[in-house]
């Protein structure tokens, strides 16, 4: 090999790196293109369902969505149903808070109130005990890492002095939601959030089998249909009052509270969503915490 060519090849590094460095950029703006074109798809498509007409019915919550640190419109939603009935003692209890950034109490804590979580998830534990240290220091949040079944939902609760008649209650338990509301008829809470199996139609009264030991295996084999939950939610005293457009969660509002405020009836024929988890979406910067 010349030493003509072994110079010609050294002075052609410095193009080959610039080379390397623009198709990273570029990757990256690709990237980039491509989450705004995602982004931009689902407004589009939420603006798209949200013109039907049974969206117009000014009584309808779903409309309502907006999400600060919920999966998806959850923020909106419980806000809207708490203009709605108002405010009691601003406590919370959430089961199933994933890492503490993503779920449907987070934005509340962040706002003053005050409440408890309990999740089973080593992870997540760590990362709640680390992003909400101050918030658990001063007693504002309560936590509980745990693997919760319906024989022991209630003495959680009980231990961390959840009031009965808290303010908001969300259960997203995958597998076992159905059976983990069914246990908790003691507490009284002025509205809950469930997330619900969108895969059964409105009219079917289904629920997987209990197992208390078992998780879920991400099949559509989880929790319970619309239906299974609304016919609980009478049972307990709840009227179910909408659904977020994804098909994900049901929102339940004690009948006491009900009155004229939102779409009758309350059925899962007239308030069922069906899954369109695509719309999930996480808009804007990362999530951070800081009570």
């Amino acid at each position: 090999m010349s030493d003509s060519f072994i110079q010609r090849l050294y002075a052609a590094l410095p193009l080959v790196r610039e080379l390397r460095q623009l198709r990273e950029s570029v990757g990256r703006a690709e990237g980039y293109l491509a989450t705004l074109a995602q982004e931009a798809a689902h407004r589009h498509a939420q603006e798209v369902l949200l013109k039907a007409p049974r969206y117009q019915e000014p009584k309808r919550i779903t409309p309502h969505e907006g999400q600060v640190f919920s999966q998806s419109g959850e923020d909106g939603i419980i806000a809207e149903i708490f203009r709605r009935v108002g405010l009691g003692n601003r406590t919370f209890a959430e089961v199933g808070v994933g890492d503490g950034l993503e779920n449907n109490t987070v934005g509340l804590l962040a706002q003053g109130w005050k409440g408890a979580w309990v999740d089973g998830n080593q992870d997540s534990a760590r990362r709640i005990r680390t992003t909400c240290k101050r918030e658990l220091d001063a007693g504002r949040l309560k936590f509980r890492e745990a693997f919760v079944t319906r024989e022991n939902i209630a003495a959680l609760l009980t231990e961390l002095a959840v009031p009965s008649e808290v303010d908001l209650l969300s259960l997203d338990i995958d597998l076992n939601t159905y059976w983990i509301w069914e246990a908790l008829a003691a507490w009284r809470a002025r509205v809950v959030v469930v997330e619900y199996n969108a895969t059964w139609p409105p009219a079917v009264d289904w629920k997987a089998e209990y197992q208390a030991a078992a998780v879920w295996d991400g099949s559509m084999h989880f929790g319970a249909s619309l239906k299974a939950f609304e016919l609980l939610g009478r049972r307990l005293g709840y009227s179910l009052v909408g659904c977020d457009l994804g098909g994900a969660n049901a929102f339940f509002v004690r009948d006491d509270l009900v009155q004229e405020r939102f779409a009758a009836p309350f059925t899962a024929e007239n308030h069922y969503e069906p899954a369109r988890y695509w719309l999930g979406r996480r808009n804007g910067h990362p999530r951070a915490f800081r009570g």
